[in-house]
């Protein structure tokens, strides 16, 4: 009987169009062993968009589709009382408009009547619905019970004075357990890495980092503060009596279906208790290490330092730099049936199948060294350690290394070659570092430009000799041609977008097509040009050329943030890894040995070929990856010396 039903499902997708027929009966079987719902496996094969999906379902039972946006002020307030935001979220519907003998309700399941029938007896009132998918309905689902969260907190919370009693109780109100509840539901929307709660003198300010920055998000009254910490630190597992003394912890929550691992940190300060925490997505996928910006022959050179069979791997740069990404990228490249691969992480934040991974815990006397211990006779090929920390990890993982084991870890230092003068300081010998260290992979991130408002301009001279940019690493960091962009021309500049998107974007939106060589022009007719106005409509040659500038350098366009509804008036939207690999090649193992400092190994390695942060970074800035400042201010000054 469910096999029929879900065929049925299937058999509607297909006649609307919305999925191919040869993909149907291959997505049904998947359907049938994970005994999982046909949908969910379209969706989470990507197979096909949502709001395709919906359109046909909503098309089938006659039921109209909702184009525009759900405005969250539209709502009126007696319909989120009598509807609970656990129904809502539950069956993915938000009721939108009281019509007076019915309720216009937003679904995304057509299909599905159930949820409409106890809705038409919380309501007391008879339900029509409107279809729609299930991002735009959470979003106002979020939206409008915010609002109705931050009325309450606002108006039910604040008048509680500060005695302990008092705040107990009031961690027990809905109000201040939905604010919580709110603050990780919109972290987790908006991809934050952290969420920051500040006491501040009148008021309590919640920042979120997002792609490294962090962005005011929400207040409430001070008053409520002690309440928002004794919660907080009630599902971290903390000692809510103690406020003097800083405490870390962990809380777990499930946000739309997936797992997200809390860390909490709290600190006594002047004006109360400081809380941090860190969300880590136990599901989110490792990325390639394409997608981390490694390409062409610095992939190939690092291919080949993580398929070695025994040596040490470093990769070095501040916390938040993504060193752990990097890693993981690194192993899920590498991982077969073939190698037993063990890791020793804290925390796990990636889950990598086929890979044992260790949770260390220096409370109970499981720490980065013991954990190395113990896998040295668990007979691995790969050994990953999360962090070299002291002389006994870094004694350990060189020794393993020297065994026969490939090691990969992290060290928190500057640049690349300041690993080895790092290692020196944990008293590892300058010998047993030259013949272990396979190379050092130092690294920052840098946020990317939106490519739906970033606006092109001509970089003045400093602009380029900030970025260390002269004739000859110009050409090398860009080669020869022409730079080519999709868009309309405006001030001298292509500066416009797809012709299929909104008018708006289609103004904001600028995509360089790259150097194009002088044959590659003249392959462009005229003709072709004026019927694919999206293909070609401005070439760096039409542009006016700033005087004093060498010949190939008259060719550079940089990029800046402006700032839209798709970055959220930011002007960036993610972020990408820049990097220096420095390789111990002869020339820099003699250095090592000989004791020299980290300023003389960097010049001996990038004599060899080593490509610098800001090399690095300056290649994503001519490419209109990222702005000028981004990479400014990710690297030192330092290295144009």
């Amino acid at each position: 009987m469910i096999l029929e039903q879900q065929r049925y499902v299937g058999e509607i997708l297909v006649r609307r169009g919305a999925l191919a027929a040869d993909r149907m009966e291959e997505l049904l079987q998947t359907a049938v062993e994970k005994d999982a719902a046909l949908l969910d496996v379209v969706f989470a094969t990507r197979e096909t968009e949502e709001e395709k999906v919906v359109r046909a379902l909503a098309a089938e039972v006659g039921i109209p589709f909702l184009e525009e946006e759900i405005k969250p002020d539209d709502v009126a307030p007696e319909l989120i009382d009598a509807v609970p935001i656990g129904f809502a979220r539950t069956h993915c519907l938000v009721p939108l408009v009281d019509e007076g003998p019915f309720v216009r309700v937003a679904i995304s399941n057509p299909l599905d009547p159930g949820p409409l029938d106890d809705l038409r007896a919380l309501l007391g009132k008879r339900v029509e619905p409107v279809a729609a998918p299930s991002e735009k309905i959470e979003d106002a689902i979020n939206s409008v019970y915010q609002r109705k969260a931050d009325g309450e907190i606002g108006q039910d919370v604040a008048e509680e004075v500060d005695e302990i009693q008092d705040l107990l109780d009031a961690t027990d109100e809905a109000p201040v357990i939905r604010w919580v509840n709110n603050l990780f539901y919109n972290a987790s929307r908006a991809a934050a890495s952290d969420i920051h709660i500040e006491p501040g003198e009148r008021e309590v300010i919640v920042r979120n980092r997002i792609d490294g920055k962090l962005f005011p998000v929400k207040t409430a009254p001070k008053s409520v503060h002690a309440a928002i910490v004794s919660r907080v630190k009630i599902e971290a597992g903390l000692n809510i009596a103690e406020k003097r003394l800083p405490q870390d912890g962990r809380i777990t929550k499930k946000i739309q279906g997936r797992l997200i691992d809390v860390r909490v940190s709290t600190i006594p300060t002047a004006r109360g208790e400081r809380i941090v925490m860190r969300l880590l997505d136990k599901e989110k996928t490792v990325l390639n290490l394409t997608d981390l910006g490694f390409e062409g022959a610095r992939l190939e050179t690092l291919h080949h330092l993580i398929t070695r069979p025994n040596g040490i791997l470093l990769v070095t740069g501040p916390t938040g730099s993504g060193k752990t990404t990097t890693l993981s990228a690194c192993l899920r490249r590498i991982n077969s049936p073939e190698l037993n691969i063990l890791t020793a992480e804290d925390p796990v934040e990636y889950d990598i199948p086929g890979v044992g991974q260790l949770q260390i815990h220096p409370k109970i006397g499981l720490t980065f060294a013991s954990a190395l211990r113990s896998f040295l006779r668990q007979d691995p090929d790969v050994i990953m350690v999360g962090e070299i920390r002291d002389h006994e990890t870094a004694e350990i993982a060189i020794h393993a290394s020297l065994t026969g084991h490939l090691v990969l870890s992290t060290l928190h230092t500057n640049d690349a070659a300041g690993a080895v003068t790092r290692l020196v300081e944990m008293e590892v010998q300058p010998f047993l570092i030259s013949s272990s260290v396979l190379g050092v992979i130092a690294q920052r991130l840098v946020r990317k430009l939106c490519n739906y408002c970033r606006q092109p301009y001509r970089p003045s001279a400093q602009d380029l000799r900030s970025l260390g940019i002269d004739e000859e690493r110009f050409k090398m960091l860009r080669g020869p041609g022409v730079q080519a962009f999709r868009g309309e021309v405006h001030d001298g500049l292509a500066q416009g977008g797809p012709a299929s998107e909104p008018p708006v974007r289609e103004r904001q939106s600028v995509e360089p097509l790259g150097f194009l060589t002088a044959e590659e022009l003249s392959a462009l007719e005229v003709d072709e040009i004026e019927s694919e106005p999206t293909r070609m409509v401005a070439v760096e040659d039409d542009l006016d050329v700033p005087r004093g500038f060498p010949s190939e350098l008259s060719r550079a366009v940089l990029y800046r943030p402006i700032g839209c509804d798709e970055c959220a008036q930011t002007g960036y939207k993610g972020r990408v890894a820049i990097s220096e690999m420095l390789i111990v090649d002869e020339a820099v193992r003699r250095d090592i040995l000989n004791q020299a400092d980290a300023a003389t190994i960097a010049r001996t390695a990038i004599h060899g070929g080593m490509r610098t942060l800001r090399d690095d970074g300056s290649r994503l800035v001519l490419s209109g990856t990222t702005s000028l400042e981004e990479v400014l201010a990710a690297t030192q000054a330092a290295e144009l010396e």
